[in-house]
């Protein structure tokens, strides 16, 4: 039998077998877990900490069915309300009984069973008691029923005795066995674990004979067939029936010493809730191969998580930490950061078609999602209707390096590697990022640019720090929020459209392996990814197919009983009615950082542009590929007001740089120029040809 050592030493010091009393004995017991609790108090999560013994908190007698009572009087101690600690009369007669038999009978009371179980000094060696220790334990029993109350005796004995193997105390008992609270037990139940505490480690059979034989004695309804079978399947558990949990990643962080109960800032109803909207979701989308995802919601004043869901349940992976590629979800930051040093404005025409950028590694050629081009778009259209094309120009106009601080600045610490590491399609979200960072970093645009840290325990509100400019946060917040802005790719009608101010993108890793959908409204802000943790593909599901519904259940649950208000434009913010000459966007009011607006948007034609070579870019170096023929290899020469212009390589003329030239490579370092007709420079580039046998050696 496994002990429960109180630590009771200066309570008793000077009196071996003083009884402490019941408030101390509670007071020191200690379940085998640790318990989480929710921001209002409420238990959502246990997690076990001490390996050697299972035991749940402390049940008050109350607590406990009255037929368990009932059960154990009749199997342990008939005369507890009658005698003082000691069943003499009982003593008496398996001391006579003893005299005739080769097994001793024993006539321990509860009460001098409790006895033992308080003080280990009381507990027998494997030859069983020595005389002085059984006149200890009478003289421990007596003093127990001097001080305590028979009721209290009997909650404090049902708490703390073995049932069986590990299961200790009647909380672990009733749970283990049964699945159920000790409210709940049955007679029969309350019979079974009766007969279990004469042997905790007996066999089926013999827990069989002595509940049976219980039953009888209680006149139960229940045949002893049926009592059989129910100790077959309450022995046959392997573990603690429970529900689902809940919040097991939050637990493990939380949670490190047997006994705790710990506050935590999630809210137990949306913890269960976002749980269980994520395992519809999923099982919805068996068919197309996703499997895991996660969810997590902020509370945007405090920083607090309100939700933490690490996975649909039944796995390891935390899905909240876990670093997996953010697909068109950066975008936001991108523009953000254009908008804030006047590159772009909303209103500002992008340039929506086929792009190819050298880079160390070769060419990267950025597609849209749906493998088509819009022409020229508004930087509004360009980010609500998530087109990569204009992603990667901005990229180029804001350079890299500025982007990658940018993003550091805004929480997202797993970007370790330099700039050059990720390239262009940085812009496209080719990092990884986690699901919790990627969340406050919204959460930092919903505040209007003010970063402050997410907490699960709750404390001080943070302080925050201003890491975005709150008039390109603002305008950002109110594309991402303007559902006829994003219908090119989405369509008016989608999860994303919903009944209250929001707003919101979703973002898809290459290959499909991670779907995300982060937004936020005045008070939350919610982050979702769905996918694969093991990093297979997903088969043709989007943000709006696969993330998006979770998102839109979970912030329909939190704005249920209230609304959301779109935020009041900051200082420095104006708004000014626009038009497009051509009309290539409908006329609309827009807004603007103070001094960059402009009342008409024109699309300058190539001939009034300033002459500059496109491709390829200063210090670009080009790699032939091995596997094509010399032959046919070529190198497409672009310039932006190239009329009346033309190409001139390494000093000799090529043609006209009105249009793209195809040049056949050869390796070595090249300089390329724009000339007039008086064969003037009017725009120079170097770039560098590298053979086949120097890309090899480059491999």
């Amino acid at each position: 039998m496994k002990l429960i050592v109180f630590t009771l030493a200066l309570a008793l010091a000077g009196a071996v077998h003083a009884a402490p009393t019941f408030d101390e004995v509670r007071k020191a017991y200690r379940s085998s877990d640790a318990e989480l609790l929710d921001r209002h108090g409420e238990a959502i999560q246990s997690l076990r900490i001490d390996m050697t013994v299972r035991r749940l908190p402390w049940v008050a007698l109350n607590d406990i069915s009255p037929a368990l009572p009932a059960a154990v009087l009749q199997a342990e101690d008939q005369r507890f309300y009658q005698h003082d600690g000691v069943d003499w009369n009982a003593a008496a007669k398996a001391a006579w009984d003893n005299l005739f038999r080769t097994r001793p009978r024993g006539a321990s009371t509860i009460t001098m069973q409790l006895a033992a179980l308080l003080d280990p000094a009381l507990q027998p060696a494997a030859k069983g008691r020595s005389w002085g220790q059984k006149w200890d334990q009478v003289k421990a029993a007596r003093e127990l029923d001097t001080q305590w109350t028979k009721q209290q005796i009997m909650e404090a004995y049902l708490n703390m005795v073995s049932y069986r193997g590990e299961l200790q105390g009647v909380g672990a008992a009733a749970r283990g066995m049964f699945g159920k609270a000790p409210s709940g037990l049955d007679l029969s139940e309350s019979v079974i674990l009766a007969s279990l505490l004469r042997g905790p480690a007996a066999g089926q059979k013999v827990v069989s004979q002595r509940a049976c034989a219980l039953a009888l004695e209680l006149r139960l309804p229940s045949t002893c067939s049926e009592i059989q079978l129910r100790i077959v399947v309450a022995m046959s558990r392997p573990q603690l029936a429970a529900n689902l949990p809940p919040a097991p990643q939050v637990a493990q962080q939380l949670l490190t010493r047997s006994g705790q109960a710990v506050r935590s800032t999630l809210d137990a109803g949306l913890q269960r809730y976002a749980q269980n909207v994520l395992r519809q979701q999923l099982a919805a989308l068996q068919g197309r191969n996703v499997n895991d995802g996660a969810v997590v919601v902020l509370d945007n004043a405090s920083g607090e998580i309100l939700a933490y869901v690490g996975n649909a349940g039944g796995g390891e992976v935390d899905g909240v930490a876990a670093l997996r590629q953010a697909g068109s979800t950066l975008k936001p930051f991108l523009y953000e950061l254009a908008l804030e040093r006047k590159q772009l404005t909303a209103a500002s025409l992008m340039d929506d078609t086929a792009i190819d950028i050298s880079t160390p590694g070769g060419m990267y050629i950025p597609q849209n999602y749906d493998k088509n081009f819009k022409g020229y778009v508004s930087v509004r259209t360009s980010l609500a209707s998530s087109l990569n094309v204009p992603a990667v120009r901005t990229l180029v106009m804001t350079g890299m390096e500025r982007f990658h601080e940018r993003l550091r600045e805004v929480g997202l610490s797993s970007l370790t590697r330099p700039a050059e590491y990720y390239g262009y399609s940085l812009a496209l979200g080719s990092a990884e990022v986690s699901l919790l960072e990627l969340s406050n970093a919204y959460r930092t645009l919903a505040n209007g640019g003010m970063y402050g840290a997410v907490t699960l325990a709750p404390q001080a509100t943070a302080a925050s720090r201003r890491v975005l400019d709150a008039r390109a946060s603002f305008i950002v917040s109110d594309i991402l929020a303007d559902r006829a802005a994003r219908s090119i790719t989405f369509g008016l009608k989608n999860e994303l459209a919903t009944t209250f101010w929001a707003a919101v993108k979703t973002g898809t890793s290459k290959d499909m392996r991670d779907n995300w959908c982060v937004g936020y409204t005045d008070k939350y802000t919610v982050g979702v990814w769905v996918g694969n943790f093991d990093g297979q593909s997903m088969w043709d599901v989007s943000g709006v197919s696969g993330a998006a519904p979770v998102w839109r259940d979970v912030m329909d649950y939190l704005h249920r009983g209230q609304g959301s208000r779109a935020p009041k434009p900051p200082a420095g913010v104006v708004r000014q009615q626009i038009a497009y000459q051509p009309a290539l966007e409908a006329a609309r009011n827009e807004w603007f950082i103070a001094g960059t607006e402009s009342p008409v948007i024109a699309l300058v034609q190539d001939l009034h542009r300033a002459p500059k070579i496109l491709y390829p870019g200063e210090a670009a170096i080009i790699a032939l590929d091995p596997d094509i023929p010399d032959a046919i290899q070529r190198v497409f020469f672009q310039a932006q007001g190239g009329q009346d212009l033309s190409w001139q390589l390494d000093g000799e003329p090529l043609g006209q740089a009105a249009s793209s030239y195809s040049w056949r490579p050869t390796p070595g370092q090249h300089q390329l120029a724009l000339v007039d007709a008086n064969a003037k420079p009017i725009a120079t580039t170097r770039f560098q040809v590298r053979g086949a046998d120097d890309a090899k050696r480059q491999e």
